[in-house]
C-alpha cells in the first residue's frame, strides 16, 4: 500500500497552494460581498460572480483545471484518485474555491457520469462545455415525499411515449439548480414500477430549458441560501425529452448511481478534511492570541486536549481516505465500497467536531460572519445527509463485516 504522491501531484500541490495564497484567501470575503451586492443591485442573488469568472482562466492557464476526472481522453489533465486527494483537500478549505478549478460538485459527479455512461453525441453536447466550465449542471434524485435514503422509494415517473419519455415528479435539495448557468439535469426516476426492486429506476438527461420544469423555491441551509449555487425544490410536470436521452437503458439507474456516488463521496471527504485542517489552524491561532485568567488559552489543559484530539482524528480520516482512493485506483470502486462508506461517516463527523471546537475557541466571533467557521459548520453538517446518511453507510459497513464472518 503506497500512499506516496507522484512527482506531478507534488508539483501541482505547490502550484495550488500558491494560487490559494495569492488569489483565494485574500478575496474570500469579497466573494460573499459580491453575492450580496448583486442581489441588492439587480434583485437576483443567483447571478454568477465576476470574481470566479475572473479566476477561472488564471487557474486553467496554470494547469489547475479538471484535475478530478481520471482516465478521460477529454480531460488529459485528470489525476488518479490518490493524486487528486491532497489537491481536493486544499480546494475544500474555502467553500467556493473548487469552482475556480472546475472541480465543484455536482458538476464533477455529473461529468464523471457523462464520461462513463453517455453517448458520444451527448458527450459532445453536454460533457465538453462542462469540461470547459461554460455551463453548470444538477443531479435530481432526492424527493420530499419519500425517505430518499432508500433510493428504491424514489417515485418520479419516467414513462415511454412514442419516441420520447415523459417525466412527472417532485424533487428537492437539487444543488446548483438556481444557477442560471445550469443547463442540464440528470434525473433519476422509475421507468418500471413492477420490475425487480433495483431494476425499476433509470436516469435520463433533461435540458434545463425543457417546458414543464418549475423551480419552486431555493432551500436555505441553517439560514444560508448558498447563492449563487443554492439548493432548490423542483417540479417536473409533463416534461418531454427524446428517448435517446435515457442513460444506458431502462432499469440501470442504480448501476449508474453507484458509479457516480463512489467518486462523489470520496471528493466530499477530501474537502471535509480540508475544512477540518483549516478549522484547526484557525483554532490554534486564536488560542495563541487570546489570554484568559492570566494565561494564553493555548496553555490551558482543555484546549491542548482538543488540539491533540483534532490532530489525531484529522490524520486518521486522511489516511483512511487515502486508502480508499488507492483502492479505487487499483482494484476499482466496487472493491473499495467498505472504505468509501467508512470515510463518508468518518470525515464529515471529524470536520464537524473540529469546527465546533474552533467555534468555541473563537467565542461569540465564531458564530459571526467575521470568520468562515459558522458557514462551514452549516455546510459540513449537510454532508452527514448528502450522498447517503450516516446510518445507511454504517449499515452497509456492518453488512460487509458480517459477511466476512459467514453471516
Amino acid at each position: 500500500m503506497d500512499f506516496e504522491y507522484s512527482a506531478r501531484c507534488t508539483e501541482l500541490q505547490a502550484r495550488l497552494l500558491a494560487f490559494m495564497d495569492q488569489h483565494i484567501y485574500p478575496r474570500e470575503n469579497a466573494f460573499y460581498a459580491e453575492v450580496d451586492e448583486n442581489g441588492r443591485a439587480q434583485g437576483n442573488r443567483w447571478l454568477p460572480t465576476a470574481l470566479i469568472e475572473e479566476l477561472k482562466p488564471l487557474a486553467r492557464a496554470q494547469g489547475l483545471w479538471n484535475l478530478f476526472l481520471p482516465r478521460s481522453p477529454r480531460a488529459p489533465e485528470g489525476l488518479s484518485n490518490l493524486d487528486y486527494a491532497p489537491l481536493c483537500e486544499i480546494m475544500g478549505r474555502v467553500p467556493w474555491a473548487p469552482e475556480v478549478f472546475n472541480c465543484a460538485a455536482p458538476d464533477t459527479g455529473n461529468m464523471e457520469t457523462l464520461e462513463r455512461y453517455a453517448s458520444e453525441a451527448h458527450k459532445a453536447e453536454w460533457l465538453e462545455p462542462l469540461l470547459r466550465g461554460e455551463i453548470r449542471s444538477a443531479f435530481a434524485m432526492t424527493e420530499p415525499g419519500v425517505a430518499s435514503s432508500d433510493a428504491t422509494n424514489i417515485g418520479t415517473a419516467i414513462v415511454r411515449n412514442g419516441d420520447d419519455y415523459v417525466i412527472d415528479g417532485h424533487k428537492w435539495w437539487i444543488s446548483g439548480a438556481g444557477d442560471p448557468r445550469c443547463k442540464l439535469f440528470i434525473v433519476m426516476g422509475k421507468t418500471d414500477p413492477d420490475a425487480p426492486r433495483h431494476q425499476q429506476q433509470s436516469m435520463i438527461l433533461v435540458p434545463a430549458d425543457t417546458p414543464g420544469i418549475t423551480i419552486v423555491r431555493p432551500l436555505p441551509v441553517f439560514g444560508y441560501d448558498d447563492a449563487p449555487h443554492g439548493h432548490c425544490e423542483i417540479r417536473f410536470e409533463n416534461v418531454r425529452v427524446p428517448a435517446a436521452n435515457l442513460l444506458l437503458g431502462e432499469g440501470r439507474g442504480f448501476e449508474i448511481a453507484q458509479g457516480r456516488l463512489g467518486p462523489g463521496r470520496i471528493h466530499h471527504c477530501m474537502r471535509a478534511i480540508g475544512v477540518a485542517e483549516r478549522a484547526l489552524e484557525l483554532m490554534c491561532r486564536r488560542l495563541n492570541a487570546r489570554v484568559a485568567f492570566g494565561k494564553r488559552l493555548s496553555e490551558q489543559g482543555v484546549w491542548r486536549e482538543r488540539i491533540a484530539e483534532a490532530r489525531i482524528r484529522i490524520d486518521t480520516a486522511r489516511l483512511l481516505t487515502l486508502k480508499a482512493a488507492w483502492l479505487m485506483d487499483t482494484v476499482g470502486n466496487k472493491s473499495a465500497q467498505a472504505e468509501i462508506a467508512m470515510i463518508k461517516v468518518l470525515a464529515p463527523n471529524v470536520a464537524q467536531d473540529v469546527l465546533d471546537w474552533a467555534i468555541q475557541a473563537h467565542g461569540a466571533a465564531g458564530v459571526s460572519g467575521d470568520f468562515p467557521l459558522a458557514y462551514q459548520w452549516a455546510a459540513n453538517r449537510t454532508l452527514r445527509l448528502a450522498d447517503g446518511p450516516d446510518e445507511v453507510h454504517r449499515n452497509a459497513i456492518a453488512k460487509l463485516e458480517l459477511g466476512r464472518h459467514g453471516v
